[in-house]
């Protein structure tokens, strides 16, 4: 049997509606994803800060009043120094750390100062007494020496308490720490050496007596600038001075001993050095 006629085989075409489904859901699940991010990210944030209080304020409580209601937010007190105050009773908080009001997590430790109320120690008087009797003094009491300046002074002994602070017998004393102000040795005055070389020895004398000086040993020395020597000339018999050399009798030229218008030669100590009020002063002399 044969069939006659033409037949056109066609396939089915995509559907536009199918399409706009399929972007729709591709998006709607871009979005479900985006929002489950935010989501998380907002409830880890909600997670971190809602771990955070405000520190409160627990100056002038007892400790077991501040410890209640610190333990309320989940943190901890700790007890870390404890003060003499005039102003905060005995057994209060008198400072903490963090300040009220600042934001910490929870656990966390709050530090406080406890109030020993004012102080009950008398400040003893250390004036007059030595450095190391004074010490021994104030430790005894309790109390702790915190400063010591020294000062030079004239007319006071050395190693001498000159002044205190607190004073003898203070009150409202917010700490019990005392400084001293001990007096130490004068350093001796010291002069520089004029030069008096060229000048006559009875002028020089004068000048070092009135400055406070001694006159030591004066020499006298020959035109060569040898010192005679004094055993060969006392042989003679020639009169001399404690302190000075004549010449032998073959320099009968140089003068026997120094006179006030012998004329410096030479000094000791030189002139520039420094030294001490009454000092000892040698000269060479012809």
């Amino acid at each position: 049997m044969q069939i006659q006629g033409d037949y056109n085989l066609q396939l089915p075409l995509p559907d536009d509606s199918h399409m706009k489904s399929a972007i729709r859901f591709a998006l709607l699940a871009l979005v479900l994803v985006i929002v489950a991010m935010v989501s998380a990210l907002t409830a880890m944030r909600f997670a971190i800060h809602g771990q955070e209080v405000a520190v409160p304020a627990l100056i002038g409580l007892a400790p077991p009043d501040a410890e209640r209601k610190i333990s309320a937010l989940g943190l901890q007190i700790s007890i870390e120094r404890q003060y003499y105050s005039p102003q905060v009773p005995e057994g209060k908080i008198m400072s903490q750390l963090p300040q009220p009001g600042t934001k910490v997590r929870r656990g966390w430790q709050v530090r406080v100062a406890q109030s020993l109320g004012q102080t009950r120690v008398t400040i003893p008087d250390v004036t007059g007494q030595s450095e190391h009797a004074a010490e021994l003094n104030i430790r005894r009491r309790g109390l702790d020496v915190v400063s010591m300046a020294m000062v030079q002074t004239v007319g006071i002994p050395a190693d001498q308490v000159l002044a205190q602070s607190p004073t003898a017998n203070a009150t409202q004393v917010a700490a019990p720490k005392i400084s001293l102000l001990v007096t130490t040795a004068a350093e001796p005055q010291a002069f520089v050496m004029a030069d008096f070389v060229g000048q006559s020895l009875g002028s020089v004398s004068r000048s070092l007596q009135d400055a406070g000086f001694r006159l030591g040993n004066v020499n006298v020395v020959a035109p060569n600038g040898v010192v005679p020597d004094a055993a060969n000339a006392n042989a003679t018999g020639a009169p001399s001075l404690p302190g000075t050399s004549v010449v032998p009798p073959d320099q009968s030229a140089v003068p026997a001993q120094a006179t006030p218008a012998s004329i410096i030669v030479s000094q000791s100590p030189s002139a520039g050095q420094k030294v001490p009020a009454g000092a000892v002063v040698n000269f060479e002399v012809r």
